[in-house]
Formats: C-alpha cells, sequence, structure tokens
C-alpha cells in the first residue's frame, strides 16, 4: 500500500504565522542538511540527492500571528511538513529544529490525526484518527483557538 500510494495520512499543525494561502500545495526538493543526520533542508531540484516533497493544506482557523493547519503529505519525506512550513515562514510552534521554542508546549505542534488505507485482505477503505492531545489543546487556547473542533 505504501509503494502504490494508497495510504494518505492528515495531520493538525499549529504554525508560527498564517500560510500564504488559506489553502494550498507546498512543492519542494528537500534533502539531509550536510553537517547534520537528523536535520533536512530545501534544496535545488539539481542537487544530487534532492528528493520531491509535496504536500497540501488547508488553514482550518486563523489568528493574527498564528493558524491551525490541516496537513497532507503526498510524498512522505522526514520532516517534510515541519521543512515545508518553516520555508514558508510559518514554523511548527514549538519546533526548536526548524523554528523556536514556545512558552506553550514543550514538543512541536504536530498531530497525526488521521489515517486511510486499504484493508489488505478486503480491500475496504479503513479509515484511524487520533483525537489532538491535550498539549496541543492546551496550546491551542493559549492561542486564541478555544473551540477548536477537529
Amino acid at each position: 500500500a505504501m509503494t502504490n500510494r494508497e495510504i494518505r495520512k492528515s495531520y493538525i499543525a499549529v504554525p508560527d504565522g498564517i500560510p500564504p494561502a488559506d489553502e494550498g500545495v507546498l512543492e519542494s526538493y528537500m534533502h539531509r542538511k550536510p553537517d547534520s543526520i537528523i536535520m533536512r533542508e530545501e534544496t535545488s531540484p539539481d542537487a544530487p540527492d534532492a528528493k520531491p516533497a509535496v504536500t497540501t493544506y488547508r488553514v482550518l482557523a486563523k489568528t493574527a500571528t498564528h493558524s491551525i493547519v490541516l496537513a497532507s503529505p503526498i510524498t512522505g519525506r522526514t520532516h517534510q511538513i515541519r521543512v515545508q512550513f518553516a520555508g514558508v515562514g510559518c514554523p511548527v510552534t514549538g519546533d526548536t529544529l526548524y523554528g523556536a521554542e514556545s512558552p506553550h508546549i514543550i514538543r512541536h505542534a504536530l498531530h497525526s490525526w488521521k489515517t486511510e488505507f486499504p484493508h489488505p485482505m478486503t480491500g475496504e477503505r479503513i479509515t484511524v484518527t487520533a483525537p489532538v492531545p491535550e498539549d496541543m489543546r492546551s496550546l491551542m487556547n493559549a492561542l486564541g483557538f478555544p473551540d477548536f473542533e477537529e
């Protein structure tokens, strides 16, 4: 299912800032940062180890300084959502690798909310969701999103 791109994942993210449009597609090329075994970065398509990274997104709510975004990676690069949102000036809140610490949360505010895949035997579409964790709900409250519903 992974090879055939039949698995669909959706994440809820709280970026610092507001993406360039209320919905869109982030397309770039990524690779491992040369001096790190952990960090990734956007790069030119002609870099020897460049791999395409594509993420669709939709802004679910926004204030003057933050947003709540539903992000769905089409490709599956390591740290893809975090790197791409940082690349458009909206790093994920609390992301100390690609953004900055937050006084409201001790990790990056990115949650794997929904996964869809075909049942391996029947092919029936299975959907699994996980509620937004309490630390992210607390962050959303602190940032002015008291009534967020998934």
